[in-house]
């Protein structure tokens, strides 16, 4: 390294700026207004005037600001994706997906994860209505429903993907829980399992409670004991100690329903490495929402497919038609279909 000469400050990098309209119309030699035409699609410029002004952008690497330009414009704000426990594999799933869908589409993206709690989600939310986002799509999960008042208040529109709540001015895509939840059951008890256990997750989402109460409720109706534990969060550990307590009683379950794949691959993990136990022969156990993992040879768990791709195209149907007068908000309910595979006995 070469020493620095006494009494001289060193060499700074010199800070880079972006480039302007107003440089590049200079460059270009022709007018401001030109420049914006050039870059307006539709709008009138001459073949030489936007070859002039295409190379004086190229050489000075300049990129057209949309959200300054059209913050107006409904297609031209921000698009913003409200969520908890994105690190789940489901929720990472459908945020590549729906992000990948929006960015096709040419609508830019902010994701605000709301699992360091309320203040600080509120602190990010209160940006994107400075962003002047043009929707807020709230993913499920546990996003406190203040937050998503805010939004609707600032005049935003809202989607909802999986929440209980009926919120006034906000859409709804919802999944058909009753229907899964009575098929959930079924496929347990046509496998002789009469005392059957719920394994959910204390992160208490609403879409994880109705799961509950529903299968509940048809376990209910027939007469079978039924059981409700929650251990941790939504996690594959979760689903390991769940299967610890609840395999260690004489009279243990026969029929395990989780509320997700992530904590059904924990719990039959546990119940054949530690108990010795066989799935299905043993024990019947369904999953939610056929995350990859679940097809995997160790598991092959039968369970319950969300609708992904049709969540995301109705998201986008709805985000393409919000400008228009379509009267009151839309209210979608979407089938979960069953995914048949090696956890559960046949009849």
């Amino acid at each position: 390294m070469t020493p620095q000469t006494p009494g001289k400050n060193p060499r700074k990098t010199p800070e880079r700026t972006i480039a302007s309209a107003a440089e590049v119309a200079k460059l270009a030699g022709v007018s401001r207004s030109a420049v914006s035409r050039t870059f307006t699609p539709g709008a009138s410029v001459s073949k030489q005037t936007r070859a002039r002004v295409l190379a004086a952008a190229e050489a000075l690497s300049y990129h057209v600001n949309h959200l300054a330009r059209g913050l107006s414009q409904e297609k031209s704000r921000p698009v913003c994706i409200l969520g908890a426990d994105l690190k789940a594999p489901y929720p990472a799933s459908l945020l590549d997906a729906l992000t990948q869908r929006l960015q096709l589409a040419g609508r830019a993206v902010m994701v605000i994860n709301t699992s360091d709690g309320e203040a600080n989600a509120d602190d990010a939310l209160r940006q994107t209505l400075n962003y002047r986002a043009s929707a807020t799509i709230v993913l499920s999960g546990t996003p406190p429903s203040s937050l998503v008042e805010t939004c609707v208040k600032s005049g935003q529109h809202v989607i909802l993907i999986n929440r209980a709540e009926q919120l006034d001015g906000a859409d709804h895509i919802t999944i058909d829980y009753a229907a899964a939840m009575n098929d959930a059951h079924h496929m347990l008890s046509r496998a002789g399992c009469t005392r059957m256990a719920i394994v959910s997750s204390t992160l208490a989402s609403p879409s994880l409670i109705a799961r509950e109460q529903l299968f509940m409720a048809a376990a209910e109706r027939a007469g079978h004991i039924c059981t409700l534990t929650r251990i941790g969060p939504t996690s594959y550990r979760t689903g390991a100690e769940a299967a610890r307590q609840l395999l260690a009683v004489r009279d243990r379950p026969e029929g395990i329903f989780c509320v997700t794949d992530l904590i059904a691959c924990g719990f039959m993990d546990a119940a054949r490495q530690e108990f010795g136990l066989r799935i299905p022969q043993d024990m019947c156990v369904v999953g939610f929402e056929d995350i990859e993992m679940a097809s995997w040879l160790g598991y092959r768990l039968t369970t319950f497919a969300q609708p992904m791709t049709r969540i995301v195209d109705a998201i986008a149907d709805l985000l393409e038609h919000a400008g228009e007068d379509v009267g009151e908000r839309q209210s979608l309910i979407l089938g979960a279909a069953p995914v048949w595979r090696n956890s559960v006995r046949p009849a």
